[in-house]
């Protein structure tokens, strides 16, 4: 549920109300729910409130990718072998990820 609510706010630039982002996401969720998803993902530093008159309207603190790369980060240091784990990784990548991974290494494979 949280990546749900984390994905309509990563779809704008705009900060969204509860009332908005419950919209956004569709039906499946009561606007309590919403909410509540909300001040979870406010306590645990992943939105970002603004105060706008009484309502308040929410952004999120970092990107998609900071947050994937920000657990991709706490996956390999839980583990005894970070290095045997990044191994494991990059096995199994895509020929394109394989790719834009030298590309961002500084090596074109060559």
């Amino acid at each position: 549920m949280e990546s749900e609510v984390l994905a309509a706010l990563w779809a704008t630039d705009d900060a969204l109300t509860p009332a908005e982002i419950h919209a956004e996401i569709g039906g499946g969720l009561a606007y309590n729910t919403v909410h509540t998803i909300l001040k979870r993902l406010y306590d645990k530093g992943l939105v970002l409130r603004d105060v706008d008159g009484r309502r308040g309207a929410y952004r999120p603190a970092k990107n998609a990718a900071e947050l994937t790369a920000e657990a991709m980060h706490q996956a390999l240091d839980r583990g005894p072998d970070p290095i045997a784990a990044l191994q494991q990784f990059v096995t199994g990548l895509s020929p394109r990820e394989e790719e834009a991974l030298r590309d961002l290494l500084g090596g074109n494979g060559s």
